[in-house]
């Protein structure tokens, strides 16, 4: 554990690392470390002690929200640190740079800030377990951007103050005369000029990317990154628990001989404790055992298992043997389920519906381990108990079930305590008797009420029957149920899913039965359902502070209109890392819309002060676009390169790529896009 705290400290000291070295290159040294003090250093302090005030833990997902929010949190102290140094080489006083650059921007820094944590609210009110697992990347995440936001506002205008030199290129000059904004200012001509063939091959490059989103592959929650493998071992229901503890003998025997294998652990007859949270352990069963494997390195885990299963395949016949990795996140057990559930079920009629689904999986290629949580049946005697001459024998039901008892399981005579635990002590019949109990009822004594003398068991019995019984009978919702279980193979649960999916829905159902799917697929639909209910008060809240700063709808409508286009450098960007999307790139992606409606609001506000200083509103726009790409690409790229250290994380390396791409493209597309837009929703004419 301490060594997984410190890899992930290391993720966060090298965000850090990367952010003030690119402040540094970007923005200049001195003001590189004005904004890496105030906007990133001190914020996180701060957001630490908060969160040490509140109860908020240091784990995965709090220190990787801390990381997420690096580029945002600078972002405020980027735009009022470059407004200062502006307003200083236009020839300013900086105490009066300091004060005007920090209070002009300062309401719509704050309602940008807001908006930036709104994004992340969803996934706090989810009331699934995802909600409860990933819930505090919205509360450091709102913690540290309100923190950046009061540091900009005090912090950071003061450093300026103390430590920004004097202008070395003299009063007077144009600061955004540089070849680099010459040319963004030339290309922004020109699709302000062409706006609407600007946006018709925008829309098409969307269309592309929402075709190609088909080829994203598509991942609930990624494998660990633990150096364990779990093993599971399931006998027919009803086996002994001698008999489960022979064949993981030799599964232990075989992986003691791996060099790779650091350490073997085995449970007999059920699952070890919740050592490990995403993971379950499975119920009491004298034919189960689990056998946990360490291994010395993590790219050894994959070896290990492809040796084991082609050993399995070639020396186990008689168990169902399940080799899987640890997961992160919210984790199913069994990646893919089908229920079939009734209320007063006939048990037949629902092993005969998950026969037919059994069916349909062994003909797919992609489907391994099939079997149904009710297991199989076992074989059972039945006694014919004969009341007439077991009363003339004076013998009653009890005495036969612990004759029986003790010729096969035994009976508990006695507890011997070894330290705190307590050992049963059992009598029971030579082996040689329980071995033929079943056939030869004549070999058993009942001790009877009347005599000290035994008799024959089969005298007070009229013979027996071998039936099958069902040992596992599980409901839900109160109904009999019977899950189909399976691991995918080649592939992930939505691939196996779309395979067989259509089969299962034409299994005939009679009446009163239905089909409900579980497992991950299951579990991903509830957790995107149980986001729902967040969407409503972020997107109002978010909406309300738009219209509110701006006292309009169209620019609003322009910034709404904005976010949907950052998909085409989400679905480039997985497509061409190979990366599959899942949750946690979903709260990427909404992060990702935090972040352009922030730099859409500011972008736009600057354009509103520009109208207010006398500018024509073509010469507003262009300028706004012009004066802000300096502040908006550091703060991207203070993002983007800052989520590097999490590409080595499995749990966030699907959230990284989605903010790198995303993020990368949605710069870019504010500050082209919102200006077209603009032009087009306001009719503005170049003079």
């Amino acid at each position: 554990f301490r060594l997984w705290m410190g890899i992930q400290h290391t993720r966060l000291g090298q965000a850090v690392g990367i952010v003030l070295l690119i402040l540094a290159v970007t923005m200049g040294l001195r003001i590189g470390v004005i904004i890496g003090l105030s906007g990133l250093v001190f914020a996180i302090l701060g957001t630490m002690i908060v969160m040490a005030v509140v109860g908020i833990d240091l784990h995965r997902v709090s220190l990787g929200a801390m990381v997420v929010a690096m580029g945002m949190m600078v972002d405020n102290a980027i735009v009022v640190a470059d407004g200062i140094a502006v307003r200083m080489r236009n020839g300013m006083e900086r105490e009066a740079a300091a004060v005007e650059a920090a209070t002009l921007p300062s309401i719509p820094l704050l309602g940008a800030t807001i908006v930036a944590c709104m994004a992340f609210y969803p996934i706090f009110a989810s009331t699934f377990d995802t909600g409860e697992y990933a819930g505090s990347l919205f509360t450091v995440v709102a913690i540290s951007l309100i923190i950046s936001w009061i540091l900009s506002q005090t912090l950071t205008p003061m450093m300026c103050v103390l430590f920004l030199p004097e202008p070395k290129d003299g009063e007077g000059k144009d600061p955004y005369d540089t070849p680099l904004l010459r040319t963004f200012g030339g290309i922004l001509d020109v699709c302000m000029g062409n706006a609407r063939v600007f946006m018709l091959l925008l829309i098409a490059l969307l269309g592309v990317a929402i075709w190609a989103w088909g080829d994203v592959r598509q991942l609930y929650f990624p494998d660990s990154s633990r150096t364990q493998i779990m093993v599971d071992y399931w006998l027919e229901e009803g086996s002994r628990i001698e008999q489960t503890s022979i064949g993981i003998a030799e599964i232990e025997k075989e992986l003691l001989g791996y060099d790779e294998v650091a350490l073997v652990s085995s449970f007999i007859g059920a699952g070890p404790p919740r050592f490990y949270l995403p993971v379950n352990p499975e119920s009491n069963y004298s034919s189960y055992a689990q056998v946990i494997i360490n291994t010395h390195t993590l790219p050894q885990v994959d070896t290990v298992i492809e040796r084991l299963n082609a050993w399995l395949v070639e020396n186990n016949t008689d168990a169902l043997v399940r080799v899987r990795k640890y997961a992160v996140g919210a984790f199913d057990d069994w990646k893919f389920e089908a229920r079939f559930v009734a209320a007063n079920a006939d048990p037949q009629v629902l092993r005969d519906l998950a026969a037919q689904g059994a069916a349909i999986l062994e003909s797919s290629d992609f489907a391994k381990e099939i079997r149904t949580d009710w297991r199989t049946p076992s074989r059972e005697i039945e006694l014919l108990y004969n009341d007439n001459r077991a009363s003339f024998s004076g013998v009653d039901r009890g005495d036969v079930g612990r004759t029986t008892r003790r010729a096969s399981d035994g009976v508990l005579v006695g507890l011997y305590r070894e330290g705190d635990e307590q050992i049963p002590i059992l009598a029971r019949s030579a082996e040689s008797v329980r071995n033929s109990a079943a056939m030869d009822l004549d070999q058993l004594q009942v001790l009877t009420n009347l005599s000290i003398e035994t008799l024959p068991l089969s005298q007070v019995l009229d013979g027996n029957n071998l039936i099958w019984r069902e040992n596992v009978i599980w409901r839900w919702d109160r109904k009999r149920a019977i899950t189909l279980q399976c691991s995918p193979r080649n592939g992930t649960v939505p691939v196996l899913m779309e395979d067989v999916r259509e089969k299962f829905e034409a299994i005939p159902l009679p009446a009163g039965y239905t089909l409900e799917w579980g497992g991950e697929f299951n579990s991903q639909r509830e957790s995107m359902e149980a986001l729902l209910p967040g969407f409503g008060p972020a997107g109002i809240i978010i909406l309300f502070i738009i219209v509110a700063l701006f006292n309009a709808f169209r620019p609003p409508m322009i910034i709404v209109l904005v976010i949907p286009f950052a998909l085409i450098g989400i679905t480039f960007g997985l497509l061409i890392t190979d990366t599959p999307f899942g949750f946690i790139a979903l709260l990427g992606a909404m992060s990702l819309s935090g972040m352009m409606i922030k730099n859409a609001v500011v972008l736009l506000d600057e354009v509103n002060l520009n109208l207010g200083r006398g500018l024509r509103r073509y010469e507003a726009v262009r300028q706004a676009a012009v004066s802000r790409l300096s502040p908006v690409m550091n703060a991207a790229a203070t993002t983007v390169f800052g989520v590097i250290p999490l590409l080595s994380d499995v749990f966030w390396v699907g959230l990284a790529i989605t903010i790198m791409f995303g993020l990368a493209f949605g710069t870019i597309l504010t500050m082209l896009a919102v200006p077209v837009l603009y032009v087009l929703f306001f009719r503005v004419q170049r003079e």
